[in-house]
């Protein structure tokens, strides 16, 4: 009968017997064998027992993407870049001479610029921020706003009194629609529709989902920025010569409100949850907080001389505002309703827009 050898010795040696150092070539290979095989089944068997290995690409889906905001200079021919979550600038681009309105698609892949010297709208890659392509409009362009459906882009031709539409992507003017004297800023909602302030007329033109214009609303003096609400039913225009905010009811096509705008509003933008709006007072260089429902401000913030473009991250926990006579952007908590940086932008920064995503 086979002796046992004892607890304390390695297993596989028997007392009084001398082993080489090293195991003979076919264990070895047979041990290479086992840890090939093991490595092949281990992510399958943590696969199927729910590890961390699986877990894994889970939590890199959700962490959070790139927000950027673009500040069009419109006294240079300059884009510039920057990093919401960073809150700091990151490049520019070069677009067309005078740079003012610019928009950003609903996927963030794009932005748009219109080149008010240049009649031009440079389209930008976000991606890569390179200029992909650069459509010819009409005379002055101001503003440039995708549809909510990204499938076209609308460009207020201020010098014209049209608004262009661009196909996207296929970056050529499909129609051109009349609209009242001085065309200056564009909101679109989710049916299609866009609303265009006149700034010459003290209108909105409302323009259908084929782009004909279907009615003018009559609001406030020199009507300049407008935003909609995130559903679309509401509507809030800038009246810089009457120091009012026109709210339009989409449904009916009329105005059922009117909001405290300041001395001189300019560009405006609406909370995520639509409650507040935010209005660049240009006379008064500060940045109101409107309360809605109350149709009173219930703050201001002192921002750079001469506000005008004004965007809200997707998160809702900033607000960004750029400063013509300052060269800068403010970027303002406007829960604790300070400014918590004030950034360089180029010469005599006009418009902006953060992209969704």
């Amino acid at each position: 009968m086979r002796r046992l050898p004892p607890a304390s010795m390695p297993p596989g040696k028997a007392p009084g017997r001398r082993h080489a150092s090293t195991p003979p070539r076919s264990l070895r290979r047979r041990r290479l064998c086992w840890i090939a095989a093991i490595a092949l089944l281990l992510p399958c068997i943590l696969a199927a027992t729910g590890s961390p290995a699986n877990r894994a690409p889970q939590h890199l889906a959700r962490f959070p993407m790139r927000i950027s905001a673009y500040v069009a200079n419109s006294g240079s021919v300059t884009l510039s870049a920057y990093d919401t979550r960073l809150e700091r600038r990151v490049g520019a681009v070069q677009v067309g001479h005078g740079p003012t309105g610019v928009g950003a698609a609903p996927d963030g892949d794009e932005v748009y610029v219109a080149n008010s010297r240049s009649d031009t709208v440079s389209f930008v890659h976000t991606g890569s921020r390179l200029v992909t392509a650069t459509v010819g409009v009409q005379h002055r362009p101001f503003a440039a706003m995708p549809s909510r459906d990204g499938h076209r882009v609308l460009v207020a031709n201020f010098g014209s009194d049209t608004v262009s539409v661009i196909s996207v992507p296929g970056h050529h003017v499909i129609a051109t629609a009349p609209v009242g004297r001085l065309p200056h800023s564009i909101a679109t909602v989710p049916d299609g529709r866009a609303y265009v302030t006149d700034n010459g007329d003290g209108e909105v033109t409302v323009l259908g989902p084929d782009s004909h214009p279907i009615r003018d609303i009559p609001v406030g003096d020199f009507p300049s920025g407008i935003s909609a609400s995130p559903s679309g039913h509401r509507v809030y225009v800038s009246n810089t010569g009457s120091g009012t905010i026109s709210v339009i009811d989409t449904h009916s096509n009329t105005v059922v409100a009117t909001l405290p705008g300041g001395r001189a509003p300019l560009g405006n933008a609406v909370s995520r949850d639509g409650r507040r709006l935010y209005v660049a007072d240009s006379a008064r260089d500060c940045l109101l907080i409107v309360d809605i429902a109350a149709r009173d401000i219930v703050g201001h913030v002192h921002v750079g001389v001469e506000p005008q473009g004004v965007a809200v991250t997707p998160d809702g926990r900033r607000v960004w505002v750029t400063n013509e006579k300052s060269d800068t952007v403010s970027v303002i908590d406007p829960f604790a309703r300070q400014v918590r940086f004030t950034l360089p932008t180029g010469h005599e920064p006009e418009g902006i827009a953060i992209t969704p995503r």
